[in-house]
């Protein structure tokens, strides 16, 4: 018995089969069956030529006329039966040939989803089977258990990350455009690990990856490597120059002279008092 793995043996015709003069004369016979499945004359152009499919069964083929079906052929399959000497139309196709246009294998569309094809309000269809994903905890009653899978790792979902999911994302992160190859990251002093804006992740992804905090980064809110970095990082500093217009020394002018009250204090014995007056005090005037 034949499988669906073996393979498919060519279809032996006698000679007898291809000379069939019936079948091969009944070339008016075909063109009429094609011409009334056609929906013009001329979409049924010349004759091709014939092929034996088996003992009194055979194919003639038209050119097909219509636009846009290039490489395509009308198939008209005739058939006699033994000592017969009518030939009996059995099928007419429309079928493409080695040089004909095909449009190409149909996906559903659920497969054809690429990441970024997903717009705000479509949805993605359930998949039960998805590899990415695990069951997750289930209550055992052991309170200590229950508070580290739940608490702690958040486990409390019906499915979690299996290790094929979050390895698939820890490869697409670090092989993106946040991780430690990017061109802002190769150009940064440091790397994000040493970073205060840092938001560390938990469980196993917390390992390699952060999410980043800092409004002046080109990554803010974005889950980055821990050797990533940019030129935002809290503990970097520019270097520090002097100005290109220096400001000029301060000119003091020493040859006027300001007269200044200065009020009065109380007088120690044997020092003149300050009721006498307002004294002369020579300053120079600072001119900036």
């Amino acid at each position: 018995m034949a499988t669906a793995d073996a393979p498919v043996r060519a279809r032996r015709v006698s000679s007898r089969a291809k000379n069939d003069a019936v079948l091969l004369g009944a070339v008016e016979l075909a063109r009429a069956a094609a011409l009334d499945v056609a929906s013009s004359p001329d979409d049924v152009g010349e004759h091709l030529g014939t092929s034996a499919e088996g003992e009194r069964l055979m194919s003639h083929r038209f050119a097909a006329g219509m636009k846009g079906y290039r490489g395509w052929h009308w198939t008209v399959t005739l058939a006699r039966v033994p000592r017969g000497r009518v030939a009996t139309v059995c099928e007419v196709e429309l079928l493409p040939g080695d040089e004909a246009i095909l449009a190409p294998e149909w996906v559903p569309w659920s497969e054809r989803l690429r990441p970024g094809d997903v717009r705000p309000g479509d949805t993605l269809p359930f998949r039960a089977d998805d590899p990415r994903l695990e069951p997750g905890w289930t209550p055992t009653g052991d309170e200590e258990l229950d508070e580290v899978a739940i608490d702690e790792l958040a486990l409390a979902r019906q499915r979690v990350l299996s290790p094929q999911g979050r390895d698939e994302a820890a490869e697409r992160w670090y092989r993106g455009s946040r991780g430690p190859t990017a061109p802002g990251a190769v150009a940064s002093a440091k790397e994000c690990t040493s970073c205060g804006f840092l938001v560390p992740l938990q469980g196993a992804l917390g390992q390699l990856f952060g999410v980043c905090a800092n409004e002046w980064s080109p990554d803010d809110g974005k889950v980055v490597s821990l050797d990533h970095g940019c030129g935002a990082h809290s503990e970097t500093d520019v270097s520090r120059r002097g100005s290109d217009w220096p400001a000029p020394a301060p000119l003091i002018d020493e040859s006027s002279i300001e007269r200044v009250e200065v009020p009065g204090t109380a007088s120690s014995p044997g020092e003149p008092s300050s009721d006498q007056g307002p004294q002369d005090v020579t300053e120079g005037t600072g001119i900036a």
